[in-house]
């Protein structure tokens, strides 16, 4: 698939979330936990090599990549009701989320999963 292609269905996808949240946060929010990016990533990886076992190592390595970012959506709202702005608050939960990856990698190596 071309990476134009790509590109352009990966644009259109954000820049929906964000005029939908701009009139309903809670359905731009909907449509945002949805796995959304996840899915085009592996249908665009499956249309360029369509590996079954490097879909099923990308798709549990995913599963793996989302829980540590989670955190990130409680602290924000905390920081941003406390007064922080915005850019500050988003930092902070990208910092707590590299952070959290880093714990995850590092216990996932211990119970022998490799991501």
């Amino acid at each position: 698939m071309p990476f134009l292609l790509k590109t352009v269905l990966s644009a259109v996808l954000v820049a929906s979330i964000a005029t939908v949240a701009r009139r309903l946060p809670a359905l731009g929010a909907l449509i945002a936990s949805l796995p959304l990016v996840s899915v085009l990533g592996m249908i665009f990886l499956w249309a360029e090599k369509s590996d079954r076992e490097l879909m099923a190592t990308h798709s549990e390595a995913t599963f793996w990549y989302v829980m540590p970012s989670l955190p990130m959506f409680l602290l924000m709202p905390v920081l941003l009701r406390r007064g922080w702005p915005f850019w500050s608050s988003l930092a902070a939960g990208c910092v707590l989320t590299v952070l959290l990856y880093f714990a995850v990698v590092w216990c996932a190596r211990r119970y022998g999963i490799t991501l």
